[in-house]
C-alpha cells in the first residue's frame, strides 16, 4: 500500500495505491478535480479508469464535492454512510449548503487561494453504503469506522494492517492548538467518537486540514475537555445570537 499526499484546495487529499488500483480516501472539492486527475495521468502514469473508489466520510464541500464528477470522469464508485444522503435535503438543508458553501470560500481566502468553482450537487447519489466495521469493496485492507459528531454520518477510515487511520475533520488546529472542529452537531457523539479513536491508539492519523502526526502525540484529553456540551453549529449560532440580540434590546426597554 502506497498513500500519496496531495495539497488541495483547501485540505489534503489522500490516494492510496494499491495491486487493485487506486484508492481516494475522501471526495475532495470541485476544485481539486484537475489536480487528482492530473496527478494521476502524469505522475502515476495511470489511466483515469485505475480509480475504483471515492469515499466520502461526510458531505461538506471539501469532502464531497468532487465526487460526482470524479465517477464520470473515472468510472469509480461512490462509498458513504447511509446518512449522507440526506443531511442537505429539504429546505434547512439547502441553506445549510450554501453556508457551507460560502465557508469554504471564506477559508480558501484566508489560505491565500483564489476564489474557484466549488458548487455541487447537494444530495450525494453513492453507488455503496457502508457501515461501522465493514471493509472497503475492492480494498479489503481498509475498514470503516463510524465516528459522528461533526456530522451525522462522519466515517474514518483504518488501514488495519499498519493501523493507520484517517479521520478527516474529527480534529481541526486553531492558532496551532489542536481543537474540535466547527460544526460540532452532535456534542456526545463527537465525544464517543473522539473516544474511540484514542482507545484504538492508532499509529499514524492523517487530516483533512493538518499534516500526519503520530497518535501518541496527541493529548485527546485536551481535545475532549474543549468539546462543546450543546450543538455548536449555523443553527445554534444564529439562534443564540437572536436570543442575545433580543434580551440586549428588553434591557434597553
Amino acid at each position: 500500500m502506497q498513500l500519496h499526499i496531495l495539497k488541495g484546495y483547501i485540505q489534503n487529499i489522500y490516494l492510496v495505491q494499491e495491486d487493485a488500483g487506486l484508492l481516494l480516501l475522501d471526495g475532495c472539492s470541485r476544485a481539486d478535480i484537475a489536480t487528482l486527475c492530473d496527478y494521476i495521468e502524469q505522475h502515476l502514469a495511470l489511466p483515469l479508469s485505475a480509480l475504483k473508489l471515492i469515499m466520502v466520510t461526510h458531505m461538506h464541500p471539501d469532502h464531497a464535492g468532487g465526487a460526482h464528477k470524479l465517477r464520470r470522469l473515472t468510472g469509480a464508485q461512490i462509498a458513504c454512510h447511509p446518512k449522507a444522503r440526506r443531511w442537505y435535503a429539504g429546505l434547512l438543508g439547502r441553506t445549510a449548503h450554501l453556508i457551507d458553501v460560502s465557508l469554504t470560500w471564506w477559508v480558501a481566502n484566508r489560505l491565500g487561494k483564489a476564489k474557484k468553482h466549488i458548487w455541487y450537487n447537494p444530495i450525494l447519489k453513492p453507488d455503496l453504503l457502508l457501515l461501522d466495521g465493514q471493509s472497503l469493496p475492492g480494498f479489503a485492507d481498509w475498514q470503516v469506522l463510524y465516528t459522528p459528531g461533526h456530522t451525522d454520518h462522519d466515517l474514518s477510515l483504518l488501514h488495519v494492517p499498519t493501523k493507520q487511520l484517517y479521520i478527516a475533520d474529527l480534529i481541526v488546529s486553531v492558532k496551532k492548538r489542536l481543537v474540535p472542529p466547527y460544526p460540532v452537531c452532535h456534542p456526545n457523539q463527537y465525544k464517543q467518537s473522539l473516544k474511540r479513536v484514542s482507545d484504538l491508539a492508532p499509529n499514524q492519523l492523517y487530516f483533512a486540514h493538518l499534516p500526519p502526526r503520530a497518535a501518541a502525540s496527541i493529548n485527546f484529553d485536551a481535545i475532549l475537555a474543549q468539546a462543546p456540551t450543546l450543538p455548536k453549529n449555523h443553527w445554534h449560532s444564529m439562534k443564540n445570537r437572536i436570543l442575545h440580540t433580543l434580551g440586549r434590546q428588553t434591557k434597553q426597554h
